[in-house]
């Protein structure tokens, strides 16, 4: 895609583009967007676009309330389910303040910092994600209903697997839109389903994933059914994970590569992420809900890692070459993309900087009783509440987030644990919007 100013303005004009989408996602990761007109996008481009800061959750109060979009020209990407007369297309934008200064609560500009950094430091890092997800049924109404698509489980097949054509819709939707997913299944979980994506830069991975849940919600909304990417939708199913796979290259070579001069680095970067899991949940398990998966069916709960072992942390997968990389298997859907990668990264760059040496590997099936009081090894917090505490003892995000930014996500979590607990078979809070 072109990435001037000037030949954006050009291929809209030329591909009867009449309506940008200017998007951007709150604290909490829930995607916001505002529509303009083509011909206003010259003006978007020179001066930004002016919203309501005092409506977004943890952005600003009413008296101090402006704040503007300014659209990124390299993200510009077409809606292939509107209409190809009037087309629309959509564009990230950075969140700037009055006097054009970068705004504390833009997770996207905060991700590319941290991006920056670790280029400084002469690394490139690769991330790729695995997504689960659900598909319910509708009501007559088109509300979501709690019965799944189908019965089906890990890989199974048409009939018995009904989601296969909607997940077909789904990748080639996104490859139209120019993100190229690399396999999809069905999962264990009834009507469950997961995508997986290439690798690409941090920032274009986040940018993908909350395009790619915008997605799914819209194919499956086409096909008469509710996708939920809530973490634990279905009490005693399999819970929905984000999945993050991470590489690291040296001047163009994977320091994951176990025979790899610098592979003492990535074992580094490892122990960095392993060193502050515990401190970050409260952003990659954002929600109370996220803590009903944690630690059954699938989902860690400790913090520990293995090469192949799918009961750990973080996990090393059978993958040689330019596939070499870790798979950190606790993030879930309900994060926001930028803080959690920012925060995954920061983790590891730290863990590189100081040189941590990387704990012996954990063998053990940790889903069999016993098997983690064994190894004598850390849980994950249990809790949103518990990750909170966490969170706010930890000068390592601090440094990260700054103050502004982590005071206001932790108000907003505060709020959230205030919330009336759920019971069996009543409505979750978050259910239509994760």
């Amino acid at each position: 895609m072109q990435t001037t100013q000037d030949e954006i303005l050009q291929f809209v004009e030329q591909n009867d583009i009449k309506f940008i989408r200017l998007v951007f996602c709150d604290l909490l990761g829930v995607q916001k967007n505002t529509a303009i007109m083509a011909g206003e996008l010259a003006a978007a481009f020179s001066g930004g676009v002016s919203f309501d800061a005092s409506s977004v959750a943890g952005f600003r109060g009413a008296e101090d309330s402006d704040l503007f979009l300014l659209p990124d020209p390299a993200t510009l990407t077409l809606m292939p389910w509107r209409p190809q007369q009037g087309r629309v297309a959509r564009m990230n934008c950075a969140i700037l303040q009055e006097d054009g200064s970068p705004f504390w609560g833009d997770t996207r500009a905060l991700l590319q910092r941290v991006d920056a950094r670790c280029r400084e430091m002469g690394y490139q890092c690769g991330v790729g994600a695995e997504c689960e997800f659900y598909l319910f049924r509708t009501d007559e109404l088109g509300n979501p209903t709690r019965e799944p698509l189908d019965s089906g489980s890990y890989f199974d097949m048409a009939p018995v697997d009904r989601g296969e054509n909607v997940r077909r819709e789904i990748c080639l939707t996104l490859e139209d839109m120019g993100i190229h997913p690399e396999s999809s299944h069905h999962e264990q979980g009834p009507g469950q389903n997961e995508v997986d994506f290439q690798f690409s830069d941090p920032v274009s991975s986040a940018d993908h994933f909350l395009t790619f849940k915008s997605t799914v919600k819209a194919v499956a909304s086409r096909n008469g059914l509710f996708a939920s990417f809530l973490p634990k939708p279905l009490a005693g199913r399999s819970g929905n994970g984000l999945h993050v796979n991470l590489s690291m290259s040296w001047q163009g070579q994977n320091i994951f590569q176990p025979d790899h001069p610098r592979h003492l680095q990535a074992r580094q970067f490892t122990a960095g992420v392993l060193a502050h899991a515990r401190e970050i949940s409260a952003f990659l398990n954002p929600i109370p809900n996220s803590y009903a998966r944690l630690g059954e069916l699938g989902a860690p709960g400790y913090v520990c890692w293995s090469p192949r072992n799918r009961s750990q942390l973080i996990r090393v997968p059978a993958a040689r070459g330019d596939r070499s990389r870790i798979e950190l298997r606790s993030p879930d859907p309900a994060a926001n993309p930028y803080l959690a990668y920012a925060l995954i990264l920061s983790a590891g760059l730290d863990g590189l900087e100081r040189g941590l040496e990387l704990p012996a590997p954990v063998q053990q099936n940790l889903y069999l009783a016993g098997a983690a009081d064994q190894a004598g090894l850390e849980p994950l917090p249990h809790s949103l509440r518990e990750a909170v505490e966490l969170a706010e003892g930890s000068s390592f995000i601090r440094a990260v987030l700054g103050e502004e930014l982590l005071g206001q996500y932790l108000r907003q979590k505060q709020r959230e644990m205030e919330l009336p607990e759920t019971v069996e078979g009543a409505e979750d809070p978050y259910l239509l919007f994760i």
